[in-house]
């Protein structure tokens, strides 16, 4: 199934393995994965990290205030229904038409607690209330590019006057060494949150390949060693870091103004596209 959505063509492709499980991609690049069976089935190895990350925030099943920047077709806000009944979640997408291909075709289940809004991010950020959130999660691509004005400064504080003090920041980010555009994230969010962090498989990290990269901040200890041991035994092995490692490998950059804020980089020919 194609078709043109506001911000290209979209397409859902059904996986001939599971009976009721789709793939999304816009423009050919992947941006979801679904099983309406089986909706803590995460596919994606950014999700599935994103995923440990939700695991850990709070106790086993405890309902969150979740706010979900970027729709694509809705895993993770699927994945929050299904292990945290009774979550009340927002999910921002900008492309009106996309939203509406997924829940037409791919429903949201009767009482799942998700609200929709066809907004930018950055703006419907700018009119939430303060204190609101448990957690924030970034999921935002222009194409294949993490928008700039989703990148500063003025963005991060935003983001931590929605969350309530204890919450936490999620961003699925995108970049390959010398990783300016990874380095500069980092340092902007440690210049709004007392903690940082990151999940990233270590081929990514040793500059083999681009690949996705998993933010934390959050003014409250990361859970960082449940964290490891999640993502060091899950299929696709991945590393956390966190600490004196992180800041040295920042080191002097500054944070990112509006001004001078940029898309993360294109990835290269065949990264993340569908044979």
């Amino acid at each position: 199934m194609t078709r043109a959505v506001d911000h290209g063509t979209a397409k859902l492709m059904p996986d001939v393995d599971r009976e009721r499980a789709w793939l999304l991609t816009v423009d050919g690049a992947p941006q979801s994965y679904v099983d309406l069976d089986a909706p803590t089935h995460l596919e994606f190895e950014y999700a599935r990290r994103l995923g440990h990350v939700l695991d850990t925030v709070a106790r086993e099943g405890r309902p969150l205030d979740v706010l979900h920047l970027g729709g694509g077709a809705l895993t993770l806000p699927r994945y929050v229904a299904a292990t945290r009944p009774g979550s009340r979640q927002d999910v921002v997408e900008a492309d009106r038409g996309l939203l509406e291909l997924v829940v037409g075709h791919l429903p949201l289940p009767q009482g799942s607690g998700i609200g929709l809004h066809a907004a930018d991010a950055r703006a419907w950020l700018e009119t939430a209330p303060a204190d609101a959130a448990d957690v924030l999660i970034a999921d935002v691509f222009g194409g294949s590019r993490v928008p700039a004005h989703l990148t500063s400064l003025a963005y991060a504080r935003q983001a931590e006057r929605v969350l309530r003090p204890d919450g936490v920041y999620l961003a699925n980010l995108a970049d390959a060494a010398p990783f300016a555009f990874l380095r500069s994230q980092l340092a902007t969010f440690a210049a709004v949150f007392e903690e940082i962090a990151l999940i990233a498989e270590p081929g990514v990290l040793r500059g083999r390949r681009f690949g996705n990269v998993v933010l934390i901040a959050s003014h409250r200890p990361i859970e960082t060693a449940a964290l490891a041991r999640r993502t060091a035994s899950d299929t696709f092995p991945a590393r956390v870091e966190h600490g004196g490692a992180l800041r040295e490998f920042v080191g002097a950059v500054r944070p990112v103004r509006d001004e001078d804020a940029v898309a993360s980089p294109e990835p290269p020919g065949g990264a993340f596209g569908i044979g």
